[in-house]
């Protein structure tokens, strides 16, 4: 009977997170349902300890996070269950349900930086020629025009999949060569946009799109066949196609290479956080040691000494 009363009581407490989320901070839906299912698969372990979650402690923590990496789960994904617990504490404490928060002194993992990945230039490159390609025959249908339309803006603006999905045909302004994006948070910014996707844009705004609309008016800019609004998982899955074999390309690689194609050409850090919507410099800097490797590659292939070192590093 206790542990009934435990569990209804976890269960309950994580719903009126859930909703903190979704009501006061005006998180997406998505990202809510991502959290709690993070916050409850830890009440399922402090419940295997007969605990709740509002009596846990720094051990009940640690030991969630031993074992997940006992399970061989990627230190990225530990990072981020860590985090939704920090933000589960915090409200509690805020909330004066808790005066202590067991997540204060927990190391996160140590490759929480982890460098992202991104795809090369030659890589993108090849990706929207053929997709280019097949967008500007004579006869292209609607879909080609919308495919490569969406890759030229993964691209060029470093969006998010579901600032793809949630964009409306009224935020798009392409006289100006940009578009009003809705972020985390529903936080607004402006991105540029270069010519190829304001070209890719127009086309698919005046040959593809009437295509796909069926009956009653949608406003999201990318439609599926059926006429209705994309998902991301189906965009994720027509990046997966349109991509080099070897690449293994996502629209969350595609933003990363925005980013770091960027910092490699010279620019600066404000400019890009601004472009990606990172609420904080320090996401953003991770893509300075990102360029630094390049940088460090460059040399060593065109640097005179730096190609002797390359081969004493090889053993040549």
């Amino acid at each position: 009977m206790q542990q009934k009363g435990q569990v209804a009581g976890n269960v309950q407490i994580v719903r009126e997170y859930a909703t903190f989320l979704r009501v006061e901070k005006g998180m997406r839906p998505a990202t809510c349902e991502a959290y709690q299912r993070d916050i409850e698969q830890f009440a399922e372990h402090v419940e295997g300890r007969d605990g709740l979650l509002v009596t846990a402690q720094q051990q009940d923590v640690s030991g969630f996070m031993e074992g997940l990496r006992g399970h061989g789960v990627e230190s990225r994904s530990i990072a981020r269950k860590l985090s939704a617990l920090k933000g589960f504490y915090r409200w509690l404490l805020m909330d004066k349900r808790i005066t202590h928060d067991p997540t204060v002194n927990v190391e996160s993992p140590s490759s929480w930086k982890i460098l992202p990945k991104s795809l090369a230039e030659g890589e993108v490159a090849e990706m929207l020629e053929r997709t280019g390609a097949a967008a500007h025959v004579a006869d292209a249908d609607g879909l080609s025009l919308r495919d490569h339309a969406i890759l030229e803006l993964l691209y060029a603006g470093g969006l998010r999949v579901s600032e793809i999905c949630g964009l409306h045909v009224e935020d798009l302004q392409l006289d100006s060569g940009r578009a009003l994006v809705r972020g985390k948070g529903d936080k607004e910014r402006i991105v540029p946009l270069g010519r190829s996707a304001v070209e890719a844009l127009e086309q698919y705004l005046k040959l593809g799109r009437p295509e796909l609309v069926h009956g009653a008016m949608q406003r999201a800019l990318f439609l599926s066949v059926r006429g209705k609004p994309l998902t991301r998982q189906w965009v994720w899955e027509m990046v997966r196609a349109a991509a080099p074999r070897s690449s293994k390309a996502s629209p969350h690689k595609l933003r990363h290479s925005c980013a770091t194609h960027m910092v490699e050409h010279g620019a600066d850090l404000r400019s890009v956080q601004t472009l990606l919507g990172h609420a904080d410099i320090a996401t953003t800097q991770v893509y300075t040691h990102v360029a630094l490797g390049r940088l460090k590659q460059v040399h060593r292939m065109h640097h005179p000494r730096g190609k002797r070192y390359g081969a004493r590093a090889a053993g040549e």
